[in-house]
C-alpha cells in the first residue's frame, strides 16, 4: 500500500500542478503540487523502510516513469518533463541516500533528507525548467522567488510529516507497554 500511495501521490502532484495555477503568497511564487512534493518525500522514506534501499530504487524509477508520462500526457513541453525528471532523479536519489546514512531517530532522518531533496527537487526545476536557460517561463528576477517558495512549502509538508509520524510511533510506543 506504501508504494501505491507513493506513486499516487507524485502523479497527482503533476496534476495538481498542471490544473491549478501557481499560488501567489507576497513574493512566492508556489505551484500547488509542490504540497504534496513535500509528502512525498516521506512517504518514499516509509516505502524504503519497508523494502530496503534497493528495491526502492526500483521504485523510484517507476515513480519516475510516471511522472514523466504523466506530466507529457498533461501537456509539459519536453524540456519541462527532462527538468521535473532530472530533479525528480537527483531528489529522490538525495533523499534515500541521506535517509540511509544518518545515524539519527526516524523522524530527524525523515526531516533533513526531506528538507535538502526538496531543496535540490525546487532549485533544479526552477533553474532547468523554468528560468530562460529553460523554458523561459519565469525571468530571472523571480527565479529565486520560484524557488523559495517551494522550499518553504516542503519543508513545512517536512514538518508537519514529521510530528504526525512521531505522534504515530508515540501511540506504538504506549500500546506495546
Amino acid at each position: 500500500m506504501r508504494i501505491v500511495i507513493y506513486l499516487l501521490a507524485i502523479v497527482l502532484a503533476n496534476v495538481v500542478t498542471a490544473k491549478f495555477a501557481p499560488l501567489e503568497v507576497g513574493i512566492f511564487i508556489i505551484p500547488m503540487g509542490s504540497f504534496l512534493i513535500g509528502a512525498t518525500f516521506i512517504l518514499r522514506d516509509l516505502v524504503q523502510n519497508k523494502y530496503g534501499r534497493t528495491k526502492t530504487y526500483l521504485f523510484i524509477l517507476l515513480a519516475l516513469i510516471l511522472s514523466a508520462i504523466s506530466s507529457y500526457l498533461l501537456g509539459d513541453t519536453l524540456w519541462i518533463v527532462f527538468a521535473s525528471a532530472l530533479s525528480f532523479a537527483v531528489s529522490e536519489t538525495t533523499d534515500t541516500e541521506i535517509y540511509t546514512r544518518l545515524n539519527l531517530p526516524m523522524n530527524l532522518r525523515v526531516l533533513y533528507s526531506g528538507i535538502i531533496g526538496g531543496f535540490l527537487d525546487s532549485a533544479i526545476f526552477v533553474v532547468v525548467g523554468l528560468s530562460p536557460i529553460g523554458a523561459n517561463i519565469l525571468p530571472w528576477n523571480v527565479i529565486w522567488m520560484a524557488i523559495l517558495g517551494q522550499v518553504l512549502v516542503k519543508v513545512i509538508m517536512q514538518i508537519l510529516g514529521v510530528l504526525v509520524l512521531q505522534l504515530i510511533l508515540n501511540r506504538k510506543e504506549l500500546s506495546n507497554i
